[in-house]
């Protein structure tokens, strides 16, 4: 009789980058790994990982762990894109996300493709504006990310405040 243990993945993890190092010793080279992994939830959650150890299973752990750790909520409107248009900057690397029609896709390059999938936009335009390793360039979709949650949260402020002021006037007249 065969015991099966499922365990339900509230998260969905997606492998960037697996790289293997090594370090010269006294007595010859020794070799490491370290990852870089995309762990979201398709529903706007999304975070970015980067583990080390000795072994790859060790270095997918912890990527796995960090980048649930390091989550960030985007705010995804109706037609599956991002709100408004916004540059990520990481170190040298630059990144253009633009928001696109229905039906248009994920059209981006590497890092950025995944991190942009896991999060769960549809339709989404984006542009490296300057070349940088993929750790940057993931990094930096995730400050672009990051940018736009903070300024939609500053545009649904306005909004209400515009709200309030129209009733005012309104009720003045």
């Amino acid at each position: 009789m065969a015991y099966y243990n499922e365990e339900v993945k509230e998260y969905e993890e997606k492998i960037i980058k697996i790289n293997r190092v090594a370090k010269v010793l006294k007595g010859g080279r020794k070799f490491s790994f370290n990852c870089l992994m995309a762990v979201g939830d398709r529903q706007g959650k999304v975070g970015l990982g980067f583990g080390k150890a000795n072994e790859t299973m060790d270095a997918m752990k912890k990527a796995a762990n960090e980048g649930k750790k390091e989550m960030v909520q985007i705010p995804i409107n109706e037609n599956g894109t991002i709100p408004f248009e916004v540059i990520g900057k990481w170190g040298n690397a630059r990144i253009l996300l633009k928001p696109a029609r229905p039906g248009t896709g994920i059209i981006a390059g590497g890092s950025a493709r995944v991190l942009l999938d896991v999060s769960g936009i549809k339709n989404i335009v984006t542009k490296a504006l300057t070349s940088g390793s993929q750790i940057n360039i993931a990094r930096a979709t995730v400050d672009g990310l990051e940018k736009i949650n903070s300024i939609y949260k500053k545009w649904q402020i306005r909004q209400t405040y515009k709200q309030v002021e129209n009733k005012n006037e309104t009720d003045k007249g």
